[in-house]
């Protein structure tokens, strides 16, 4: 019996590659299924937009577009790349709620530093990180809205603190673990490294950097 390969994307920045390739790479080697995965590459999609003053990744609002790549059908999961997974993606897809448009950690915290990596402004706003994990319903109406147009045009207001649906699942904390925001936490199945990713200097001894150093060293290993 063939098995449909799990659709995942993942955001892609030309200053994070490392962290895209990473990211992958744990993903794969922890599937117990077959995983299809795209990077989310600005320039090859279909989105027009002014750069926001506070856009921090090239991935901001493309995320938004995985529902119209998979032609509105199906499910798949848009994950940020300073993610490292420690877990089978499988069992990730099997709490997908087929009533609802979207599923997501429903973060509720205040950011313990005012600066992330590269500089970037911490902003501070309802649902954040809430879009730094997705597991869409790509044919739920709510994600029908989610057009190439919309996209294009809409507030990052509007897109990343779900303006567009009602309907969001919940998906524990643990799959979407925000690495120097929370605790440590050894029960954590996705870290995400929302303060920067340890390829970079100012984070290479963070929190879990062992996990992500340990994943870019298999990554980069060649049979003897």
């Amino acid at each position: 019996m063939s098995t449909k390969p799990l659709n995942i994307f993942i955001g892609y920045d030309k200053a994070e590659t490392v962290a895209y390739h990473v990211c992958a790479h744990s993903i794969m080697m922890n599937s117990s299924v077959p995983v299809s995965i795209t990077p989310l590459i600005y320039d090859q999609l279909p989105i027009n937009r002014e750069k926001d003053p506070l856009q921090s990744t090239d991935f901001t609002y493309t995320r938004f577009l995985v529902p119209y790549l998979m032609g509105y059908e199906g499910v798949g999961l848009f994950m940020d790349c300073d993610m490292l997974v420690d877990c089978d993606i499988a069992e990730l897809f099997a709490l997908n709620d087929p009533t609802k448009a979207v599923s997501v950690v429903k973060h509720d915290y205040i950011p313990k530093t005012k600066v992330k990596f590269l500089n970037n402004v911490q902003s501070l706003y309802p649902r954040k990180n809430w879009s730094s994990l997705m597991l869409y319903n790509a044919g739920h109406d709510d994600c029908k809205k989610l057009t190439t147009e919309v996209v294009s045009r809409e507030t990052g207001k509007y897109l990343h603190r779900f303006e567009w649906t009602e309907a969001i699942g919940e998906l524990d904390v643990m799959y979407n673990h925000l690495v120097g925001e929370y605790n440590n936490d050894t029960e954590a199945k996705i870290y995400h490294y929302t303060l920067g990713t340890p390829c970079f200097r100012e984070v290479r001894c963070c929190d879990h950097s062992h996990e992500w150093h340990k994943a870019q060293a298999e990554m980069n290993s060649h049979a003897n």
